[in-house]
């Protein structure tokens, strides 16, 4: 039997909208909200910590649905519960509760790296894409400073479409030093600026490599986009200064996979 949850008062559903509406209690706690049956279905098991389902969608007989309910357990919530619970507007039925992936700068360095590195990016759905894009371009992983959006956000989550459990990423405390550990380490590091002279398809990515994505509105900082070996463009017509930071990361990734894919 499963338990069953119909109070809003519930301490777990309290639990779950801390979780949901603040940074400081996911760091504290270190867990989020993976919601949704998609991104349910994707998260590795090793994550799960909590389940909760409504009636409806458990009797639907789903085949990976209930695989992961017999491995995992979950928690029975009224359509009223899971509606108070939910961070969208249309619940798919099931919200669980997940550990947050820790990773390394060794993790982020195998092989022959491609890198994301970002500085001050605000918008939670951007850096959602950012990552769901890095891993569709082969990228070894993304190094983000602490000014960067909140990658636990529930609206980051659901943007990253599960990459989140599969790119290994390092928040750091000071952006600069790990450019500089990155460098000490062979990496050129290609920044997306106004002032590049280069056009982006005319850098070579082929080796150890980091493309470094500034603030939305306002760019890299002078003390970051000191520290990149390349200053590049994306050329661009008409009266556009700039593209949308998660186009302009996707842009210069597939550029960068192109070429490793070509170079063998």
């Amino acid at each position: 039997m499963y338990e069953e949850i119909s109070s809003l008062a519930n301490p777990r559903v309290r639990r779950v909208l801390q979780l949901q509406q603040k940074a400081r209690t996911r760091k504290k706690e270190n867990c989020f909200i993976i919601e949704g049956i998609r991104l349910f279905l994707d998260t590795p098991d090793d994550f799960l910590e909590e389940i909760y389902m409504t009636a409806d969608l458990l009797e639907r007989e789903e085949p990976r649905i209930r695989e992961k309910i017999t491995r995992h357990g979950c928690r029975i919530v009224t359509p009223e519960v899971m509606k108070k619970m939910s961070d969208t507007m249309t619940p798919q039925g099931v919200l669980c509760l997940a550990r947050m992936p820790r990773y390394s700068m060794e993790d982020l360095l195998t092989g022959c790296p491609l890198l994301l590195l970002l500085e001050n990016i605000q918008d939670p759905g951007n850096l959602g894409t950012m990552f769901r894009t890095a891993e569709a371009a082969g990228a070894a992983g993304i190094l983000m400073n602490k000014g960067t959006a909140d990658l636990f956000n529930p609206k980051t989550v659901r943007s990253t479409m599960s990459a989140v459990f599969r790119v290994p990423f390092l928040v750091t405390e000071d952006f600069c030093a790990g450019l500089e550990q990155l460098r000490s380490r062979g990496l050129r590091i290609f920044a997306a600026h106004l002032a590049g002279q280069d056009n982006y398809d005319r850098a070579d990515y082929t080796g150890p490599c980091g493309i470094l994505i500034g603030n939305e509105g306002k760019g890299l900082t002078e003390e970051a986009a000191a520290l990149a070996t390349d200053l590049i463009r994306i050329p661009m017509h008409g009266r556009i200064e700039s593209l949308n930071a998660a186009m302009a990361a996707g842009i210069l990734m597939y550029e960068a996979d192109r070429q490793r894919r070509q170079a063998g």
